[in-house]
């Protein structure tokens, strides 16, 4: 298998845009509130910067992933959700959850936080495997 450029940007833009739902429409309220951020600061924030420089990290993930997903043979949608929840499984969840531990911050938070990119892992793991690009 070859990387599929095509697939990668498709896959962090599907990302960008499930962290759009997630914290706008899903999250927003309970995740202002547990962040306690105000109505000021939320208005205060250029969003420019922080969604393209999101956009452009999730590239770099999707890539990343990508990667994983050829060396782990994943070429099917069910494998690459797979290796898109073990990465969460093995590194994301447990390094996250000692530093919300650490701090003391809020399990209601971690939730928010870090079951998006759980499930950011697995759409970009399933489009990456279902879309793979065979070697000529």
């Amino acid at each position: 298998m070859r990387t599929n450029y095509v697939a990668v940007i498709v896959a962090a833009i599907a990302y960008w845009i499930l962290g759009a739902i997630w914290y706008a429409v899903l999250f927003s309220k309970p995740w202002t509130t547990l962040e306690a951020l105000s109505d000021a600061q939320m208005k205060s924030m250029n969003p420019v910067l922080p969604y393209v420089v999101t956009l452009l990290l999730n590239v770099l993930i999707a890539y990343s992933l990508a990667q994983i997903c050829i060396w782990r043979n994943a070429n099917t949608l069910g494998r690459g959700a797979s290796v898109g929840v073990l990465l969460w499984i093995g590194f994301v969840g447990p390094v996250t959850f000692t530093t919300y531990m650490y701090e003391m911050r809020p399990w209601q938070l971690f939730a928010i936080n870090q079951f998006y990119p759980l499930f950011g892992f697995v759409l970009m793991g399933a489009i990456l495997g279902a879309w793979t690009k065979k070697a000529a």
